[in-house]
């Protein structure tokens, strides 16, 4: 009598924007390696897709950040998560993977949890810094936490949550030591001029309250070091808003901008002017000073600024305990602030080399072979 051959791991994820699918593709790398014919399956985007997942929705669907911004999406977006609900209670995967996004993956794992579906969240939700109430939602939700940042297992075990450091794996995918002349001659950017970053954001809101601000900055800027280049890594969907804010601005002759190749920009750059938010980690991990800007609705700011417990926002400064690099936030950001910011980075090489050596050491504590350590907690969770 013939066998049939086992049907293979059949696993959910879902990743709700640009650095979530990146995150994604990279924790997919490792569970292939541990289970090369495994189905993946869920809402990501290309990262993902490159490793033969297979896309229900987008990713850019949840892309959306702030209470204002997300009222303005949430029939759409609850609808898609009834519905993914649904289709996963009905094929019951062997696992659910929730790849941050956590207003959006945690009362999805609730409910698929409460069904007998195993759960992982991959990114510990910042309760460290907000919204510590959130604590009883991941008990509720997951059946262990994949934490990228050092000091985050023990908080949760301490509310009797698994967890596990995986490492950032984007310590692994940037060199300790970029090479900026080779990724100036990949974007055709002379080596003897300064070049300024520009990073408004991935998001359409975020785009919409930053990108102004920062053109506005980058034309005063222009004003006092004629020299300066401003490069815009945008992802393409993102492209005409950030022309347009450009044009606005008066900037769209002296604004290059390149579609997506964010790494390379940064690896570039002398300094960057840049949104709070994933990217401000990669840029330290290139080693690249910055100035971190936050914008958004008022509304939605009122919101949430009470539920800050910590005094930094920018992750290089949460991960430093210290204001390493300038935060201005909401009001705070006006022009002449964040051009002043900026300046005062190309007139202090010696602030310039410290902080190149403080993120050098945060680089090493961030290492770690994070496919791996991901596929052995959920080779756990599955033979729990």
């Amino acid at each position: 009598m013939v066998t049939a051959p086992p049907a293979p791991l059949q696993v959910a994820l879902v990743a709700g924007e640009t650095s979530g699918d990146l995150l994604a593709g990279l924790l997919l790398d490792g569970l292939l390696a541990r289970w090369p014919a495994m189905d993946c399956v869920g809402i990501g985007g290309p990262h993902m897709a490159r490793r033969g997942f297979q896309a229900w929705w987008p990713s850019d669907k949840l892309a959306v950040r702030g209470y204002v911004e997300v009222l303005r999406h949430y029939r759409e977006i609850v609808g898609i998560r009834r519905r993914l609900r649904d289709r996963l209670l009905a094929e019951k995967p062997a696992v659910f993977i929730g790849v941050d996004a956590p207003d959006f993956n945690l009362d999805l794992e609730a409910d698929l949890r409460a069904a007998g579906i195993k759960c992982v969240h991959f990114v510990a939700p910042s309760v460290w810094a907000w919204r510590p109430k959130r604590v009883e939602k991941i008990q509720r939700s997951t059946d262990h936490v994949l934490c990228i940042f050092p000091f985050e297992p023990e908080l949760l075990q301490r509310h009797g949550i698994a967890a596990t450091y995986v490492g950032h794996p984007l310590a692994n995918v940037i060199p300790l030591v970029p090479d900026r002349q080779a990724a100036r001659a990949a974007l055709r950017l002379p080596d003897d001029v300064p070049v300024l970053a520009v990073l408004p954001g991935s998001r359409a809101s975020e785009v919409q309250y930053l990108a102004r601000r920062f053109f506005d900055a980058c034309r005063l800027l222009r004003a006092e070091r004629p020299d300066m280049l401003f490069v815009v890594p945008a992802i393409p969907a993102l492209r005409s808003r950030i022309e347009a804010a450009a044009a606005e601005a008066g900037m769209s002759d002296a604004i290059r901008i390149v579609d997506g190749r964010s790494h390379a920009v940064l690896a570039a750059c002398d300094v960057t002017l840049i949104a709070s938010g994933t990217a401000t980690l990669e840029a330290a991990l290139f080693k690249r000073p910055m100035v971190i800007a936050y914008n958004m609705h008022w509304l939605s700011w009122k919101l949430m600024a009470p539920k800050r417990l910590q005094p930094w926002v920018g992750l290089p400064n949460i991960l430093c305990r210290d204001f390493v690099v300038p935060e201005l936030l909401q009001d705070a950001a006006t022009p002449r602030a964040l051009a002043d910011a900026v300046l005062a980075w190309f007139a202090a090489p010696e602030k310039v080399a410290a902080l190149t050596d403080r993120f050098t050491v945060l680089h090493h504590e961030l290492q770690r072979d994070t496919p791996a350590l991901c596929a052995d907690a959920l080779a756990q969770v599955l033979a729990a």
